[in-house]
Parts: C-alpha cells; structure tokens; sequence
C-alpha cells in the first residue's frame, strides 16, 4: 500500500531531536524512502522524507538538514538538480547520491557539485549506516576544529571586543557583572570607542540575548520623525500614516533597545522616554491606548551630559535615570597596547574580505601605528587598516601603504590637507617591486575625497572645500570612484 505524499513525518520534534543531526532522504520509491526512515532514525538521526525533487526542494528552504540521500533519476527534478541547490543554500551540507542506474557522466558530475559517496542500488545499507557515521563525525570534529581556532584567537576579546590593556579588562569586568541586571546602562567615550559593541556585548550576556536588541541613532533621525521611529504611530497621526505602525520600543519588546547618541534627544522626546523608564508604559504617536514596554535600555553618548544638564540642554531627572549604571569607554591614545592587537584583527578580517594574501604587518609599519595619537579611535584605526590593505601589493603590510596622515615621525594627529606636505620635501620610501603610481594615486584621492563627503556629511560643496578642490574638480573624481 503506498503511503500519502507528506515531506515530513507531522510529528512536533522534541528538544532532543532538534539537536540531532537531520538527513533528508528523497526518493520516488516508497519502500526505499520507508526503509532508509526507519534504519537512520534507529542510528539515532531526525529524519526528513520527500517523494520528488520539488518536494525536497521545499524542504531545504524550510528546515535546516545536515545530510542529503537523494536518488538521482526521478520524475520532476533529479537528484542532482537538488543537489546543486541544497550546495547553493548550505556549502556545508553533506551528500550521497543513490541510483539504480550507473553513469560514470552522472557520478562525475554530482562529485563536482560536492557529493562525497555515490551508491548503485541494491547496495548495502551496513555501508551506508558506517558512511553516514563517517561523515557526520568528520563534520563534528571540523566544526570543533574551528571553534577552537577561534576561541585561541579571541584569547583578548569578549563579545567582539578587542583589548588586553588595563583598562579594557576593566571594562570586560564591567560587562560581565552588569550584563545579567535589568538596570539601564549609560555609555560614555569618544567617537569611535566602540560604544555599540558594549551595548551588544551587554545584550548578548544577558538574560535577554534571545529576545530583539533594537539599535536607533537618536542624533541620525529629524526630529520630526524621532517620535514616530520609537513609539510608532496610528493611522492618520500625521500625512502620509496611511497604515498603524509599530515603532521600535515595540519591536525590542523584552529585549534591549539601543539609543546611541542620546545627548541630541530633543526636550520634547527626552520627556517622553522619561516617562517610559518610570512607568514602563507609552502611547503611539495619535493612539490613546497604553502599550507596555518590557525593554531594557542601554544609551550611549560622546557629550558630557553632565555639562549639558547644567546648559539646561539635557534633563536632569532623565540623566539620572539612565546614568543608573555607568561604563566609560577609554579613548585609543589610553590604550596604546592595544593598537598592535587591533591591527592585526583588522588586517586578517579584510584581507580575508579582498582575498589579498597579506599575512603581517611589518615592524615599521607597526611603529607608525603606535606612534599616531588616533584621534579617531578604533573606527579611524580600522579604516587606516582597510585602506592599507587594499592599496598593499606585498604579503606583509608596509608603511608606505598606511595613510599619509599616520606616517610622519612623531604621529600627532595632522591635517589632512595638501598644506602638510612642505615644499622641495619627499620622504618618500624605496619603490617596492611592481609598484603602481597610478593605482596608488587613485587609491589616494579615494581615500580623501570620501573622507571629505563624510566629514562634510555628503555636501559635495563643503567637501571640496575641505580639499582646496574646485567644485568641478571634485565632482568629477567622485562621480569617477562612485563616491556618495
């Protein structure tokens, strides 16, 4: 008697079963889909079945699978048509193709697509049963392989954080005795600190790290358009609110809700979230009905609320309840010792991004890193190392590829300006091998003119007059490197 078509057996999967290593056999037999169910689940597998390739197909893009059994001559689809789209939604996913119908064609080309066995029917299912096992524990010990590599090179960072100086394992401390509170948390440090990271690093080791953490730029939004993003709004509640609309205090409902600079919260709003941290309750922009907010809040700033408060910019009763526990972030120039640490993070994570075979960074080039006062801080540190990568030719990074602010002897902070280069003066270093002055020229005016639009926050004209460059002039190099 054949069994009614169903993808899956409807039974709910237990806790137990969710952590099992889960195999997707597709066959058009039934006998054959029954047999290979009832043989893996007794080896201890959660076991998905689907009479046809679409079927299967439904299956990969709803549920996770470890493992692919799937005949290869069947009806609709075959197997390796399912094959090559199970690879293109997991690269990690295990395959063994089945067939009652040898092609050494065939066999090739579901090996090229990244099955690791192939079986002709009738064939053993012993050989089966021990290949599975086989696979699937050189799967486990892969995957325990990478953890391990990466616990060893997160030997100085928590939560993402880098750092082994003194400070920064003061603030690792900090986190970990904070993070399982529910109390609201003030960040504090210089632009570039890495403010974000504490509050995610709090999150994420905190009791709510499996709910929502909502992040909103308090300084990045109108005004106008503030209170609409954080408590949402009703139909109607102003042009253009054709629909009801959930902000994001609702979106974080019993997770963490983030606002980042919080010191350009206007009056108006600073009384409102005032009134969501003492009653844990608000209304929609144009409702009238009270919505609970189970939220932790975490905010950050890099003004002194303090000075703001006595200014009469920032409220003093709202400072101190969101100052109920504080983290000060220290800037880069307090932590010199972390610079090298930094550096090398960096270097991997975007040589790895460009797929450049940069290995190290060289020893002068490592002087120059720890002589620059980053006024900047991580953030301009990482994008020194971004555009070093990208303009280095060699495996190791160079001096001559860092940005020409960061390279002058003594690494004060300078302008960036063509005014810093002083006449009838080059220091320039040896050329390398194969070195382009073109490219690096390009790489040059890049880097700069997109430092300018960021620095003139995307005023083409003000950016150009950063530069000393005629409007012309500018427009034309940033249309040229698709500058926004």
């Amino acid at each position: 008697m054949t069994m009614p078509s169903t993808a899956r057996v409807l039974d709910t999967p237990t806790s137990d079963e969710a952590t099992k290593p889960r195999i997707l056999v597709v066959d058009d037999e039934p006998s054959m889909r029954d047999m290979l169910r009832i043989v893996l689940r007794r080896d201890g597998y959660d076991v998905v079945v689907a009479e046809n390739g679409r079927e299967a197909l439904g299956v990969l893009e709803r549920e996770r699978v470890d493992l692919l059994l799937s005949d290869i001559r069947m009806a609709d689809l075959s197997g390796v048509d399912v094959l090559r789209a199970a690879r293109q939604m997991n690269r990690d996913i295990i395959a063994f193709m089945m067939t009652a119908y040898a092609s050494t064609e065939t066999a090739v080309e579901a090996m090229r697509l990244g099955a690791v066995d192939y079986f002709t029917k009738p064939f053993s299912m012993d050989e089966l049963r021990l290949k599975v096992r086989q696979h699937f524990e050189a799967s486990r010990l892969k995957q325990e392989n990478v953890l391990l590599k990466r616990a060893l090179n997160s030997s100085y960072s928590f939560s993402n954080i880098i750092g082994r100086s003194e400070p920064m394992l003061a603030v690792f401390k900090m986190i970990e005795t904070i993070a399982r509170t529910n109390s609201t948390v003030l960040i504090t440090g210089e632009s570039g600190t890495g403010k974000d990271l504490v509050a995610r690093a709090v999150h994420y080791n905190s009791t709510r790290r499996d709910q929502p953490f909502v992040a909103l730029n308090c300084g990045a939004i109108p005004e106008t358009l503030l209170e609409s993003e954080l408590f949402g709004h009703m139909r109607g509640a102003f042009t253009g609110a054709d629909q009801n609309k959930k902000g994001l205090l609702e979106a974080a409902e019993r997770g963490t809700i983030f606002l980042d600079e919080i010191g350009e919260m206007n009056a108006s709003m600073q009384v409102k979230l005032l009134r969501v941290l003492q009653e844990r309750r608000f209304r929609r922009l144009g409702g009238t009905d009270e919505v609970r907010a189970d939220v932790r809040v975490i905010a950050a700033t890099n003004q002194e609320l303090p000075r703001l408060v006595a200014d009469g910019r920032f409220r003093e009763d709202l400072f101190y309840r969101i100052n109920v526990i504080g983290v000060q972030l220290p800037p880069l120039r307090d932590r010199a010792e972390d610079v090298p640490l930094l550096a090398e993070h960096f270097l991997a994570k975007f040589a790895g991004h460009m797929e450049k075979p940069i290995r190290a960074i060289s020893r002068e080039a490592h002087e120059r890193l720890m002589a620059y006062r980053w006024p900047g801080n991580v953030r301009e540190l990482e994008n020194a190392i971004e555009r070093a990568v990208a303009v280095e030719q060699t495996p190791t990074l160079l001096p001559e590829s860092l940005p020409p602010y960061v390279r002058p002897n003594g690494g004060g902070a300078v302008h960036e300006t063509s005014e810093d280069v002083q006449p009838g003066h080059c220091d320039f270093p040896e050329l390398p091998e194969g070195f382009d002055l073109e490219a690096r020229g390009e790489d040059f005016y890049r880097h700069y003119i997109g430092l300018a639009l960021e620095r003139s926050g995307g005023v083409q004209t003000k950016a150009a007059e950063l530069l000393g460059m005629s409007f012309r002039s500018f427009r034309y190099y940033a249309k040229k490197f698709n500058l926004r």
